[in-house]
């Protein structure tokens, strides 16, 4: 009896918080798949994940090799580096002719950190927080394990795709919301919002005392027209941003945020307590990555050449419908006239055609079933492969002329 009882309360030690119950990043799941695939002796072709073949910039490498040549890597401040967040600020002048003081600016472990300190530093548990759909589902799940609820706010094609300002007052009228977060250009379907649009979302979310959080981690691959930063247009909007996609520095695990002034010391709090400060080296190599402009232009030229192999080639395999690939490296496809089952459309493009893409519903509970994300951040040899496996497999011969 005594023994029962004690293996019922080690089981209840061991049970799982109610907030850890968040659905898993599908792709991560494709990835996987893949990978027995592979190991199997067989060549997939890798349009599943958000990552660029590229490596980091030469000199991003080279500065993190005299670091650790030179000295030991140590703690940095919790906002980080000087030196970077300096660097960061003139980068927003020099790009979008925007000034942005460095003192504004925080140091994160990803985009995925910066969520985390501003979603813990605007929000309580329970606010309610839109974002869209499609949408990246970790906005989602974060939130979730946070203890707020995300609102999720359908958008269309008359608005390219974009939220809009009535779109997000209509929400907010049915059940008052204390945020929003967006990207531009967004994932998973490649669209981006003008500067129009982008600021008659602000002004209406600020009107209403919706805080406003823009995601710009794809900014610098845009192809439809200059990205626009709400650094720009509000001193009130938290801008997060990363190395990880320009830069192509996925694993470093860097990028930033432009804060409120009220934030700044919130979420230097945040920073010291979850951990103490972002690594030094990758900080490093950050700050050199700047230097390395030309070599990460080449790299999106790449891409603008992946887009029009998929553009031309995907209709010609049978993959006709697809949203506007304005930017980031992404084109999101409509696949009703083949299943309504996205995540069984993926699984047997895999297997079929080896080819591996993310199901649309990680993107969309909604309407995700009839949508595939594929990710055109590899070399153009691989696209062409891919459209031509995908036509082979939906029976419409090699998909290009």
């Amino acid at each position: 009896m005594l023994e029962s009882t004690l293996r019922d309360r080690v089981k209840d030690l061991l049970t799982p918080s109610g907030r850890s119950d968040v659905p898993p990043f599908m792709v991560m799941d494709v990835m996987a798949a893949a990978a027995r695939i592979e190991a199997a002796g067989g060549h997939v072709i890798h349009m599943e994940v958000g990552q660029p073949a590229a490596p980091a910039p030469k000199v991003a490498i080279a500065a993190a090799h005299a670091a650790l040549d030179a000295a030991r890597i140590d703690y940095t401040s919790a906002l980080g580096m000087p030196t970077l967040r300096a660097r960061i600020a003139r980068h927003y002048r020099d790009t979008y002719g925007c000034t942005v003081h460095p003192e504004r600016i925080v140091i994160t472990t990803g985009s995925s950190g910066g969520f985390i300190l501003a979603f813990l530093s605007m929000f309580e548990p329970g606010d309610r927080v839109a974002v869209t759909v499609p949408g990246y589902p970790p906005y989602r799940h974060i939130l979730t394990a946070l203890g707020c609820e995300p609102v999720l706010i359908e958008t269309s094609s008359a608005a390219r795709h974009a939220l809009t300002g009535e779109a997000l007052l209509a929400a907010h009228r049915k059940a008052p919301l204390k945020g929003v977060l967006v990207g531009s250009p967004a994932n998973p379907t490649g669209t981006m919002m003008s500067r129009e649009a982008l600021t008659g979302l602000i002004n209406a979310a600020e009107g209403a005392g919706i805080r406003f959080i823009s995601d710009e981690i794809y900014h610098g691959l845009d192809y439809a027209f200059p990205a626009v930063t709400a650094a720009e247009l509000s001193p009130h909007a938290l801008v997060i941003n990363s190395f990880s996609k320009y830069f192509c520095m996925t694993g470093w695990r860097v990028g930033w945020m432009v804060v409120p002034e009220p934030l700044v010391r919130p979420i230097e709090r945040l920073q010291q307590n979850l951990s103490i400060s972002v690594p030094t080296l990758s900080q490093i190599a950050a700050e050199a990555a700047f230097e390395g402009r030309e070599e990460m232009e080449a790299i999106k030229r790449g891409y603008q050449e992946n887009r029009r192999i998929l553009i031309e080639g995907l209709p010609k395999a049978g993959l006709t419908k697809f949203l506007p690939a304005d930017g980031a490296f992404y084109l999101y496809a409509d696949v009703s006239d083949f299943t309504s089952d996205s995540f069984e459309f993926a699984g047997r493009m895999l297997e079929k055609a080896h080819v591996a893409a993310t199901p649309g519903v990680d993107f969309d509970p909604i309407h995700g079933r009839s949508f595939i994300r594929f990710s055109y951040a590899r070399s153009a040899d691989e696209m062409r492969e891919a459209v031509t496996r995908i036509a082979r497999w939906l029976g419409q011969g090699s998909g290009l002329s």
